[in-house]
């Protein structure tokens, strides 16, 4: 080792926009710090991902996190992310994602090594959930959240969650890295194509597919593109909508380019990396009204915020009539292209991956000068954490077993 001070990352979640964040936040520290990472594959994790990360990172998988509860699985890995803490001796220990945010809290005691939390959207606030669900889960991260740790959120709509919950908290914005998108884009030329509007990522609940097809259908003169597929690509069922499946990272930004209006209709969101890639592309952005997108994009001033389908409607339109050719090429006139000019700037002053690295830098510098720096073991906490934690498992499992029970006699009722 070189002296530097040592970071791990505890990574469960470590798929789509939380792996692009991983990769730019940990290569953008890796000159300054010694980094490890303890991850998760999850389906969505590219097969090369590896090749993504600076080689002085160390990767370290553990092997048995899993996305849902399992409670022999979540002990099992509570207990693997201990042994490669104490393996690796971090002076900072930085959690990421729910799973990874609550095994964590209990695994590590944050009275004697800095210890954050970044939970990258809030498993209670994702509506595919029911409601008793959330409601366990707000209850997990209330408790969890008197533990000693700093929860650093993504965005400012979710660190106002986080305050809700703890006082010990801070946000720094998700961003892109500029220049590995540069460079990517250098390479790739605009298309020939009709009026298009586009978004990218999973065809999931969470994506709201359903809202998405509904706008298409409000507009059928308009090709609608998603890039991506999912469980739910059935609900996009307009005739003019075009699903491409999984690509590349290359083939999804080429088709993004030939594009001309970013649509994200999600539920839900933490700080929406696609949409950033959008802003810097310099495609007008249209937004669903939720956490996340409405804290990126102000309504008239580097977007539109939009509620119903008419409004979403409207802002395509108003983005379609501005349009002009120019020199071959299309460009926005009038109010739009000021509202394409501003959101250019926001990436480039505030969401880029060179100002989250020395915020990020920041805070856990702070961190060091207060502890003084140094990992110490944790020996004598594991019975105690090992009863809270399968306490957690136990109300998962209790929670689960009641919405069976209710659903089955309500059925029962029902064909009675």
């Amino acid at each position: 080792m070189d002296g530097k001070k040592r970071i791990l990352f505890v990574v469960e979640a470590m798929g789509g926009g939380v792996f692009t964040y991983i990769v730019d936040l940990a290569n953008g520290l890796a000159e300054k710090y010694d980094m490890y990472i303890a991850y998760a594959i999850r389906p969505q994790t590219p097969s090369d991902y590896k090749d993504y990360f600076d080689k002085r990172i160390h990767l370290i998988e553990v092997k048995n996190f899993t996305r849902s509860v399992e409670s022999s699985k979540d002990i099992k890995a509570f207990f693997e992310i201990k042994r490669i803490a104490e393996k690796v001796k971090p002076d900072i220990i930085h959690l990421h994602s729910s799973k990874a945010g609550v095994l964590g809290r209990w695994a590590f005691n944050g009275k004697k090594t800095p210890l954050f939390y970044t939970p990258h959207g809030y498993s209670f606030l994702m509506k595919n959930h029911s409601a008793v669900k959330r409601f366990a889960y707000k209850m997990i991260e209330t408790v969890s959240a008197k533990r000693s740790c700093t929860t650093i959120s993504c965005s400012e709509g979710e660190h106002q969650e986080t305050l809700k919950l703890t006082k010990n908290a801070t946000y720094v914005d998700n961003s892109i890295n500029m220049g590995e998108l540069d460079k990517l884009l250098s390479s790739i030329k605009e298309e020939d194509h009709p009026f298009t509007v586009f978004t990218l990522g999973r065809i999931c609940y969470q994506k709201n597919p359903m809202l998405f097809n509904d706008i298409a259908k409000a507009l059928p003169e308009v090709h609608f593109l998603w890039i991506g597929d999912g469980e739910l690509r059935e609900e996009l069922t307009s005739p003019n909508i075009e699903i491409t499946g999984w690509l590349d990272r290359k083939n999804a930004l080429s088709r993004s380019v030939s594009a001309d209006v970013f649509l994200l209709t999600s539920l839900w969101e933490g700080l929406p990396i696609s949409l950033l890639e959008a802003m810097y592309m310099r495609k007008p952005c249209v937004v669903n009204d939720v956490i996340g997108n409405h804290d990126v994009i102000h309504n008239g001033v580097n977007g539109y915020v939009c509620e119903e389908v008419s409004e979403f409607a409207e802002s395509i339109e108003n983005i379609r009539d501005s349009r002009s050719v120019q020199d071959g090429k299309r460009a926005q006139n009038g109010k739009c292209s000021e509202l394409v000019a501003t959101a250019y700037e926001d990436i480039l002053n505030k969401y880029n991956t060179v100002v989250m690295a020395e915020k990020y830098s920041a805070i856990y510098d702070e961190a060091l000068v207060r502890f003084g720096g140094g990992y110490y073991s944790l020996v004598y906490i594991p019975l105690t954490v090992f009863i809270s934690y399968t306490a957690y498992c136990t109300l998962i499992v209790h929670i689960q077993t009641t919405l069976w029970s209710t659903t089955a006699a309500v059925h029962e009722k029902a064909v009675a």
